[in-house]
């Protein structure tokens, strides 16, 4: 998938996309984020959300590593961080066909964050949050991937075989 180029306006490693999304936000880039989940830093080649901004604005999504788009690309990143972020501004924006998104999808679906979702749905002039099942679309698509949850089990195992260790602890391998 080429993007068009443009000014990088953020790039660096966040533990939650919160802070960029009010980055884009608040300098109404016109654009797009290229957001790698915590899978990708780690070198699994797991690809990575592309989202497009109008006016900070999020309009539409797509991973580069599933070629899913709209809320299935939002569950594609839906894990813990670490992500590696980088906004970039463009001179218009590119909507991916079949990737738009409701405008505080991200903030509510990736993030968690009430205020967000608020102030990007002002922005947008779209005073109605999402319906409930298009929110349980997200989330039941990423359950619905077995890969992605047996990854991030076996991430986690690690993690925590890891700190015993640091610690200390007897660790049985399984």
């Amino acid at each position: 998938m080429s993007r068009p180029e443009g000014q990088a306006r953020f790039d660096r490693v966040v533990m939650d996309v919160g802070e960029p999304l009010w980055e884009a936000l608040e300098t109404e880039l016109v654009g797009y984020g290229e957001i790698q989940p915590q899978a990708g830093l780690f070198g699994d080649g797991a690809g990575r959300c592309v989202l497009w901004f109008d006016e900070g604005v999020p309009v539409s999504v797509r991973h580069t590593g599933t070629g899913r788009s709209g809320s299935e690309a939002l569950a594609d990143i839906a894990e813990t961080g670490p992500y590696r972020v980088r906004l970039v501004e463009t001179a218009d924006v590119e909507t991916v066909q079949h990737g738009e998104i409701p405008p505080a999808a991200p903030a509510e679906r990736v993030v968690g964050d009430a205020d967000l979702a608020d102030r990007t749905r002002e922005a947008a002039d779209d005073p109605e949050p999402a319906e409930p099942d298009a929110e349980l679309d997200a989330v039941e698509a990423f359950l619905a991937d077995d890969e992605k949850i047996e990854a991030i089990q076996k991430r986690a195992a690690m993690e925590a075989r890891k700190r015993a260790e640091e610690w200390g602890f007897d660790v049985d391998e399984e």
